[in-house]
């Protein structure tokens, strides 16, 4: 890298169908430091990855994960919140 390259962060956070990485993604929303783009969440029909361990291999790196909570009793069938969030970063040189 030399002096004149910037880097900037792009966000990447993926709703799971379960707490494992290679399950399915059934939510997603992006967001680019670079300015290249201005991604929104529901954007797009088809999520970005077909599970976090894709987008792994494609080079973003993983560095939070939803805390496994189990549900209060009573509640096991209530809607709410996705619960099985990851976040993802990339750091792309503009």
């Amino acid at each position: 890298m030399t002096s004149s390259d910037t880097v900037r962060q792009q966000v990447l956070v993926l709703y799971l169908d379960t707490s494992a990485l290679d399950s399915p993604v059934v939510g997603w929303a992006r967001y680019d430091g670079t300015g290249a783009g201005r991604p929104t969440t529901g954007d797009a029909d088809e999520p970005p990855y077909e599970t976090g361990v894709a987008a792994l291999r494609d080079g973003w790196r993983l560095f939070q994960a939803a805390q496994l909570i189990p549900p209060y009793p009573g509640a096991e069938h209530e809607t709410s919140f996705l619960k099985h969030e990851f976040f993802f970063e990339r750091l792309v040189t503009v």
